[in-house]
């Protein structure tokens, strides 16, 4: 694990870097010691809601990847912005990850799923994004004085994401917390891998089978030469 990581784009967003275990890659060790060629940007959940870069969800999520030799870039967002900004903090940990890495996926809970789909839908350089329980509508549902909607509408974003990118919704059935419904139909309609868990929006007790199902999505678009 790294010392915090002071992402690009000026809103003072941070991450820790989760390596892979040196020598099972099939690179030579960098200055952080990791050995990858692929990394996850991983979004975390509302900064509100008490989400942050260690969230227990991200946390397994990363300890699965490095297992399976894959870097994980964990990130908290800069000063609260309605969804716009943390979008671009997710574009500007993509940014630092696609510097060092082959490939690059993104991955997020809950508002970080919102946010890890709209930055994927404005351009962000990865291969996959994988979402879990990621809400309909998120972020402010105001406007800024340019006109800009500051919140996330994600169907919108998932509709407008590349139908080339390999796109993941997780969720859980019995979630009272998140709007996902409007999300599932959507993912549905454009051929997206759909994963349901007998859960709700907090997952406990699903740690390892979550971080299971999204490392296994993921691992075809980051590893595309590997038969694991």
């Amino acid at each position: 694990m790294s010392d915090p990581i002071f992402l690009p784009g000026g809103r003072g967003a941070r991450g820790t870097l989760d390596t892979a275990a040196e020598g099972a890659g099939s690179r030579s060790a960098g200055a952080d010691g990791s050995t990858a060629d692929a990394c996850v940007v991983a979004c975390p959940p509302h900064p509100d809601h008490g989400g942050h870069r260690g969230d227990r969800l991200l946390r397994a999520v990363a300890a699965e990847l490095n297992a399976t030799d894959t870097d994980c870039l964990r990130f908290d967002y800069g000063p609260w912005d309605g969804g716009r900004g943390e979008r671009a903090d997710a574009s500007a940990a993509v940014e630092w990850a696609d510097r060092r890495y082959e490939r690059v996926a993104v991955f997020g809970y809950s508002f970080g799923g919102a946010v890890a789909i709209a930055a994927a839908a404005h351009g962000a350089d990865v291969v996959a994004v994988a979402a879990l329980a990621p809400p309909a509508r998120a972020g402010a549902a105001g406007e800024t004085a340019a006109g800009d909607v500051r919140g996330i509408d994600t169907v919108a974003a998932l509709v407008a994401i590349p139908t080339s990118l390999c796109v993941g919704i997780l969720y859980g059935s019995r979630d009272d917390t998140a709007d996902v419904g409007p999300v599932v139909d959507c993912a549905h309609e454009r051929g997206a891998v759909v994963r349901a868990f007998d859960a709700d929006h907090f997952f406990v007790g699903h740690d390892a089978e979550v971080a299971a199902a999204t490392v296994d999505f993921l691992g075809p678009s980051l590893h595309p030469d590997s038969r694991r």
